[in-house]
């Protein structure tokens, strides 16, 4: 850890303890207001200066909860959806314990609403606080404060891209300091020349691909010259990334773990999917209304793309690879798709995968241009969200002709339903590679949350603002 690391953590106990004591000291002056008193009577004596020193005691015993939560770890990796679940499941068993001390101090139970809304405050506050706290590192970050000296052993694509997203993004927190294309003996001994000049804080192998002895050998290297190492994970350990080890006659046994996404989850999942779809089908209906009207008036042809060249439905593949009926508004002039496979084919700029992207698509109308560019062309998609065939985050919804080209470990993304956004589409939408998108869907399987869900879509319109190119 970084010694910014090591002061904003440290910084973070006693602010944490001020703000949980403003927490409660908000919920005792909410309950006594006027506001509150009109509508759920006062019944009860509470002073204040006995109230004041409870409330320093169960302060402190939170903080040590913080502690156990690792809430004081700050790591670049760890993302903020992450680190708020993290406050609400910390400050939840916060809660659980002032259920315990209201259990010894009976005449503290007709004060339930105060220890509710000291409960929500503090997790309020708490999280704008460690909202704050990263804001503030991305800041010095930004400046070359506590960030990370990384060298990156590899000769892939995305050894490329992560050059690339750390020299553009300063607020990243990490440096490249060099780059290494193998880790044979003669690279080792540079890289030990190298490291006795430079402070370097990591090393990372970021290419999957390198020999095991290769692999060893770096192991050992950062071990012996006290580097953290990280590497970049391939396809296959990504799909068994939940892992749990057990013991069995004194021979370790792992287990692969399934998705967090099922039995309550999936529940949980599709009742949010149903409340904020239909809440966004009324709050963009004006829009939808409008593009209605553009799209007629700017050319002949149906107003949703619907069907094919042929005329069969159009669809796209949902979860268990089962198709579905699938529309969206018409961006392009019509008996216009088919082209992609046949006169445009040589104008796909897509050669990673069995994805097609057209640069300058001529078969865009004026409209569909705009509303392709805001993704406005996608706003139908909230219905077959509120219908089931689709979900508000998940995989990118593919064509057959394209699944038809996955290779068996890419189905793996076909488990869950697809998505209107998704950890991929926010993650660099269309420029990503499509080895890289399965490994975020797949990250995204093993990994859902409620909270990943919402974090996502809150990102995605600074995914759709930033600056793109028409798809």
């Amino acid at each position: 850890m970084k010694k910014i690391e090591s002061f904003l953590s440290v910084l973070l106990i006693p602010l944490d303890f001020i703000f949980l004591v403003l927490a409660g000291i908000s919920a005792y002056y909410l309950r006594f207001s006027n506001w509150s008193a009109s509508r759920w009577p006062i019944v009860f004596n509470l002073h204040f200066p006995a109230y004041f020193h409870l409330l320093i005691i169960i302060s402190a015993l939170w903080i040590i909860i913080f502690f156990i939560s690792g809430l004081y770890e700050i790591r670049n990796s760890r993302r903020l959806a992450q680190e708020i679940q993290k406050i609400f499941l910390a400050c939840s068993t916060g809660f659980a314990l002032v259920a315990v001390i209201i259990f010894f101090q009976r005449e503290f139970f007709d004060s339930r609403f105060i220890i509710l809304v000291g409960w929500a405050f503090a997790v309020i506050y708490i999280s704008l606080l460690h909202t704050f706290i990263r804001f503030l590192q991305r800041i010095l970050f930004s400046y070359g404060i506590g960030v990370h000296q990384v060298i990156l052993i590899g000769n892939s694509q995305t050894t490329d891209n992560l050059m690339a997203e750390f020299a553009k993004n300063k607020r990243s927190g990490f440096r490249v300091l060099k780059r290494l294309r193998d880790f044979s003996l003669e690279t080792s001994q540079e890289l030990a020349e190298f490291i006795h000049e430079h402070q370097v804080d990591e090393l990372i192998q970021s290419d999957p691909n390198l020999t095991k002895a290769e692999t060893l050998r770096l192991y050992d290297f950062t071990n012996e010259n006290q580097i953290t190492f990280k590497y970049v994970a391939d396809l296959l350990e990504v799909k068994v990334l939940r892992t749990e080890v057990s013991e069995i006659i004194g021979i370790p046994i792992v287990e692969v773990k399934r998705t967090t996404l099922e039995g309550w989850g999936r529940i949980v999942k599709r009742l949010f999917d149903i409340v904020v779809s239909g809440v966004l089908i009324i709050i963009f209906s004006p829009l939808i209304l409008l593009t209605v009207l553009a799209i007629k008036l700017d050319s002949r042809g149906p107003l949703f793309f619907s069907r094919r060249d042929d005329g069969s439905y159009l669809t796209r593949i949902g979860v268990g690879g089962q198709p579905f009926k699938y529309f969206k508004f018409r961006s392009m002039i019509p008996n216009s798709d088919s082209m992609r496979y046949h006169e445009l084919a040589n104008q796909n700029l897509r050669t990673d995968g069995p994805m097609v992207k057209i640069k300058d698509d001529p078969r865009i109308t004026r409209v569909g241009r705009i509303i392709r560019r805001w993704s406005i062309d996608e706003l139908p998609e909230l219905f077959l969200v509120f219908i089931g065939r689709m979900s508000l985050v998940g995989p990118r919804p593919h064509l057959p002709e394209e699944v038809a080209k996955y290779e068996n470990y890419h189905k793996r993304t076909l488990t869950i339903k697809p998505g209107i956004s998704g950890l991929a589409q926010v993650s660099g939408r269309s420029d990503l590679l499509f080895e890289e998108e399965v490994k975020l869907d797949i990250y995204y399987i093993e990994n859902w949350s409620l909270l990943l869900d919402i974090s996502i879509l809150f990102k995605t319109p600074l995914a759709v603002f930033k600056h793109r190119e028409a798809e």
